[in-house]
């Protein structure tokens, strides 16, 4: 299966490359034809003509885009080579999908029939290496953990490159746009297939790789191009760890297979303390927290909004994001041997989901609000796993999946039908205009914030219960809040884009317009799923079998459940519902009365800061976080720097440099100045040299 995106990736390279170099060439032709007495050195070279025609945004930029996805056109593809990119594109992703989904069906029908589920199914494919008794294998798995992961990340996968053939019809770059897209999909699909951590971590760093690639795939904007980098180098640090984390696993298990995990849950650490089990831990989940945007490594990843919308989807839905916790999931039998590292994991998680919470509350760009909701169900899907319930937080990974990606896909419909604005104090009254959009989005909003019965009311509430029933009542408070600050941005966000009317120049008012079929078509799937995907999970105590759960539970560790009474249950779903509630009536009571008008489209954005104070600036600054790593950490470092190039490049080894250069001169000078040509002057130095060794000797 990951054959088939790689096929992708290479055939859309290949002719992307192709017909790029043919353009170029028909560029520089009529160029010469046109200009028969110029030579290149004279006015614009056909070389540069040819390139600015390719390059994203050359002529055809949006200042006001910033990732929005229409940034860059230009002149239209030949139909045939954009249809082909297209079937390339989405037909490898969506075979690869339909093969899934052949090989996890039957395997979901006979996991759940079997009392203890199935096991694992493991293909050797050859041995990579071998090396001081390590042999490390290119090997893939089939358990239950792989099988949902193949499942809904080719699915949605699929359904985003489906939206992007509409989406990017009219992007200079159309076929490296998907041929990233497609190395993207195959590099997912080898980090939740890998049978070994290094395996893992070949899929690991394909996935970084293709975000930087993504992220700045407009590398002519200064911004794209910067948060590219951003997201590249954040990740390293987080990386790192990751990587001497599975050098601890070896050190511990003597393999990287996950064959160890079968030792971990039966206890059998080979002479290590519980301090060398919880810092492997705490070095696997730095590189999860790197990867999964949480509290201090999750700056990359708002910044990330630079790329084109299906990017964003693509990343923060169903793909890159969710790569930290299906490690920590992955590896929980480990984790359970170092309780320690789970209580770190969890508060990590809570503080990410109440911190991102606030900073969402006060962002005006569309995008922005879903990147900071992102981050913030993350930190949710953490806090599932820190207090044992690892198939909770990979069934909010799971319904996540579907609900973000409709939301930020939906998203990208709004900038299309506004031409590429994505300020929420230039929307409004969108609802008449983008009807499919807007309900679609409408599905999604609920589900996010957790109102019974959509896919998110289930996952989260599960979450809560989870964390409450551990003995961790603080966790669910900070939970439960969370919920509510999420309940009530994601209205927010909802009543300003939506509802009231329009605030925006009246221009682009009579050119809204809603997406076409290859946009509403996968929102529309997305949004049912939003709906009825957390069916799945539903809990005893609602009538259901949670068969999410009893799937899962062969491959997840095992911890002892502590169990609630029923009315406690209902006691703490009542009071979720209730967070929910609140934050969605006072969202739609301040921004409802905010009395916007066309002269004056930012009032419902200063709803929130009225009431807010000093309080509500700091959050729309986003507590000033870039500000103080500015400070704290950049900025140090820019002095060390600086000082170690003046006091150590410039003055030592530029020095040595300088020094050397001088005594080769001054040799020179020397032996030019006994060089004269003069036979005299020659005999003389040679008496001289004579006279020297004469003295010599005799000293001696």
């Amino acid at each position: 299966m990951p054959a088939l995106p790689l096929a992708g990736f290479l055939l859309n390279g290949a002719a992307s490359l192709f017909f790029g170099w043919r353009r170029a060439a028909a560029a520089t032709a009529r160029w010469r034809a046109e200009h028969p007495d110029e030579e290149h050195g004279h006015g614009e070279a056909p070389g540069a003509q040819a390139h600015a025609s390719h390059a994203p945004g050359a002529a055809h930029g949006d200042d006001h885009a910033h990732g929005g996805g229409h940034g860059h056109q230009g002149p239209a593809l030949p139909w045939l080579e954009r249809l082909f990119y297209g079937v390339v594109g989405v037909g490898s992703v969506g075979l690869a999908a339909v093969l899934s989904f052949g090989v996890v069906v039957p395997f979901v029908k006979e996991s759940l029939a079997s009392a203890h589920g199935l096991p694992p199914a493991v293909e050797v494919v050859y041995q990579w290496f071998s090396s001081a008794g390590y042999t490390v294998d290119v090997a893939f798995r089939l358990d239950a953990l792989s099988a949902l992961m193949l499942a809904f990340v080719t699915f949605v996968g699929t359904l985003i490159h489906l939206y992007s053939v509409g989406y990017m019809q009219n992007e200079e770059g159309y076929g490296r746009f998907f041929a990233y897209l497609n190395l993207f999909m195959f590099s997912m699909l080898i980090l939740v297939m890998a049978d070994n951590l290094p395996m893992l971590f070949i899929g690991w760093e394909g996935v970084g790789l293709c975000s930087y690639l993504l992220i700045g795939y407009y590398y002519d904007k200064d911004f794209a191009a910067a948060a590219g980098k951003k997201a590249f180098v954040t990740n390293r640090v987080g990386d790192f760890g990751m990587l001497l984390g599975i050098f601890g696993v070896y050190a511990l298990f003597g393999t990287g297979s996950f064959s160890f995990l079968d030792a971990a849950k039966a206890g059998a650490v080979s002479g290590a303390g519980p301090l060398s089990v919880y810092a492997v831990c705490a070095l696997l989940f730095l590189g999860a927290c790197g990867k999964s945007a949480q509290v201090p490594l999750y700056v990359w990843l708002p910044d990330a909004m630079a790329g084109p919308t299906p990017v964003s989807a693509l990343i923060h839905a169903a793909t890159m994001v969710t790569a930290g916790v299906y490690l920590v999931a992955r590896t929980s039998a480990l984790f359970v041997l170092a309780p320690d590292a789970l209580t770190l994991v969890a508060w990590v998680g809570a503080g990410t989901a109440f911190f991102a919470a606030t900073i969402g509350l006060a962002q005006n760009d569309i995008k922005k609000v879903l990147a900071y909701s992102t981050v913030s169900q993350l930190g949710y899907m953490f806090l599932a796993c820190g207090v044992g319930a690892f198939a909770a937080g990979m069934f909010h990974v799971f319904t996540h999946a579907f609900f973000k990606a409709c939301l930020f896909l939906g998203s990208g419909s709004v900038i299309h039908a506004l031409h590429h604005e994505q300020d929420m104090r230039r929307m409004g009254g969108l609802w008449r205009r983008t009807p499919v959009t807007a309900w679609t989005m409408a599905f999604a909003t609920i589900a996010i914030a957790g109102l019974p019965p959509f896919a998110g009311f289930f996952s989260k509430d599960l979450i809560l219960g989870s964390a409450f029933g551990a003995g961790h009542p603080l966790l669910f408070g900070v939970g439960l809040v969370t919920a509510g600050l999420t309940a009530f941005y994601m209205t927010r966000l909802a009543r300003m884009t939506f509802a009231g009317e329009f605030r925006g120049p009246e221009d682009v008012k009579s050119r809204i317009h809603e997406s076409p079929l290859t946009i509403t078509v996968p929102l529309v799937v997305l949004a049912a799923l939003s709906a009825v995907a957390g069916l799945v999970g539903v809990p005893a105590v609602l009538g259901g079998t949670n068969v999410f759960g009893r799937f899962l539970a062969p491959s997840l560790a095992h911890v002892p459940e502590h169990h609630v009474s029923h009315a406690t249950e209902y006691l703490l779903m009542g009071l979720s519902v209730a967070a929910a509630v609140a934050g969605i009536v006072l969202a739609w009571r301040w921004y409802g009365q905010a009395g916007a008008t066309e002269e004056t489209p930012s009032a419902p954005a200063r709803a929130f800061s009225e009431r807010t104070g000093l309080l509500g600036r700091l959050v729309a600054n986003k507590w000033n976080v870039d500000e103080g790593i500015e400070a704290l950490v950049l900025g140090p470092f820019r002095a060390i720097g600086r000082f170690l190039w003046r006091g150590f490049d410039a003055l030592f080894i530029d020095g040595i440099a300088n020094a050397s250069a001088f005594l080769v001169e001054l040799a020179g000078d020397l032996i030019r100045f006994f060089t004269t040509g003069n036979v005299r002057n020659y005999a003389l130095t040679f008496t001289l040299g004579l006279l020297a060794l004469a003295v010599y000797v005799w000293i001696r």
